[in-house]
């Protein structure tokens, strides 16, 4: 995938991230890709819902699931605005899905290279691949700026 697709749709995973940032949760968002085409977008809902597994990534994989009416994401591509925490990143290992692709880096709860690397453990059965900073920048600002509201309210 050349990185024009990789842009087009970090932007609709960082559109979500604004829409999690207006509803006031943290503004992580998410896509799942398939042959070129979005099959499930979100962005985190855990104030929303009170679920700590309501993140943008654990959505979007319930929802590829059940538009491919498989738990096994085998050739699909997650895209999201922050590296996957622990949580996320397990569920994605244990989905199947081919590549990850994220925006910011996460050095305090990252899973996919900061503090862990999940995808890439040779430990594991499975190996997802991983691109890092495709639209770092706004991905990153995006959740300072959220946290930085929050800090002076």
């Amino acid at each position: 995938m050349d990185s024009f697709l990789h842009l087009k749709f970090m932007e609709i995973a960082l559109e979500e991230a604004q829409a999690a940032y207006r509803e006031n949760e943290v503004p992580v968002g998410a896509a799942v890709v398939y042959q070129n085409r979005i099959i499930a977008k979100d962005h985190n809902r855990m104030e929303q819902r009170q679920d700590p597994t309501a993140h943008a990534e654990m959505l979007v994989l319930k929802r590829a699931a059940e538009v491919l009416r498989s738990w096994r994401l085998q050739g699909t591509s997650l895209y999201v605005t922050i590296e996957p925490c622990p949580m996320c990143a397990g569920a994605m290992h244990l989905a199947r899905i081919e590549k990850l692709i994220f925006g910011a880096r996460d050095g305090k709860k990252g899973a996919a290279g900061s503090l862990y690397n999940i995808p890439s453990d040779e430990r594991l059965n499975h190996r997802i691949l991983i691109f890092d900073g495709v639209m770092g920048k706004e991905c990153r600002t995006i959740i300072e700026n959220f946290f930085l509201e929050k800090r002076n309210q």
